[in-house]
């Protein structure tokens, strides 16, 4: 889907002028842009990157006592200028659904149930070092239905089908099961199994847990991967770790990915964070990859991450 700025003005202007018939309609974002060098094996350069910077609307309209309808329309904007013209924009999650005693149902384009269940273990997500550098499963897929149920003694379960969409079009799933507050806000642990099948072309199992230990928020992830197609395999680890102190956040971050046949790949990634004020930070990072059969890879930046 391409969008002109001014179609994207033109319907958030609309959704803003509408927004005393419906209830809690939310326009928000984030702009996120980095100064960073890189080196992706042929030499360092200099460059400014827009870091999955975002802007969308989201709410809910109640039906009635126990039927909510609830909405999503989130946009992708490249801030550094590099995209494609008529590239700058594009989609992200966008669905709509219900919501009730059910659980919640929705349609459209979404991330998938194992992507979500990482919760806020990658602690560098977006940038370089985001575990889709290494791993599989951090899908959106467009022509998707996700379910989730209710939260039962802070369990809850999920599940993400993506249609065939055509008469030679294969469908997925995505299945998970969760513990706790992703976000530690309500829980002191967060806990979470996931599997896809056939996914992308992909199988793959991951297990997530998170928590707080002496001031220090700890997580850790377990991957196993096949592609269908080969039957090829790979085994990945992840280990995160902050600590705040004052206004500062440090963080650092361990990923590997062991393929079939001896091709390892590990990423370690270390970064600080300066909130400026309650919705602005700044950081620095520091990536490095090591790839047996390919290129060895640094990335050297810093940041200003904004959100609204």
């Amino acid at each position: 889907m391409k969008l002109s700025y001014s179609t994207l003005a033109t319907a958030l202007l609309a959704t803003l002028s509408v927004s005393s018939l419906a209830a809690d309609v939310t326009i928000y974002g984030k702009a996120n842009v980095s100064v960073q060098s890189s080196d992706e094996g042929e030499g360092s350069f200099t460059e400014v990157k827009s870091n999955a910077s975002r802007i969308g609307f989201k709410g809910t309209h109640e039906l009635s006592d126990d039927l909510t309808v609830v909405y999503k329309a989130e946009f992708q904007v490249d801030l550094d200028g590099d995209s494609a013209k008529g590239d700058s924009i594009t989609d992200r999650n966008q669905y709509i659904g219900l919501k009730g005693n059910f659980g919640q149902v929705l349609l459209g384009n979404n991330d998938t149930v194992l992507k979500q269940s990482q919760g806020k273990v990658d602690l560098f997500s977006d940038l370089n070092g985001d575990i889709k550098s290494l791993w599989k499963g951090e899908n959106r897929m467009s022509d998707s239905i996700t379910y989730k149920s209710k939260s039962f003694n802070h369990f809850q379960v999920g599940v993400t089908y993506v249609v065939e969409d055509s008469v030679d079009g294969d469908d997925a799933t995505s299945f998970a099961v969760t513990y706790g507050d992703a976000a530690l806000k309500k829980s002191q642990w967060y806990a979470a199994l996931a599997f896809d099948s056939e996914m992308k072309g992909y199988d793959v199992t991951r297990a997530t847990v998170q928590g707080k230990l002496a001031g220090v928020t700890l997580g850790a992830m377990l991957q196993t991967q096949e592609e269908v197609s080969s039957g090829k395999e790979m085994d990945g680890f992840l280990a995160s770790a902050k600590y705040s102190i004052d206004s500062w956040v440090l963080k650092a971050q361990l990923q590997t990915a062991n393929f079939d046949g001896g091709d390892d790949k590990s990423g370690v990634t270390l970064g600080a964070d300066y909130k400026l004020a309650k919705n602005t930070k700044l950081y620095g990072f520091y990536t490095t990859f090591d790839m047996d059969s390919g290129a060895d890879e640094d990335y050297l930046g810093a940041g200003i991450e904004y959100k609204f």
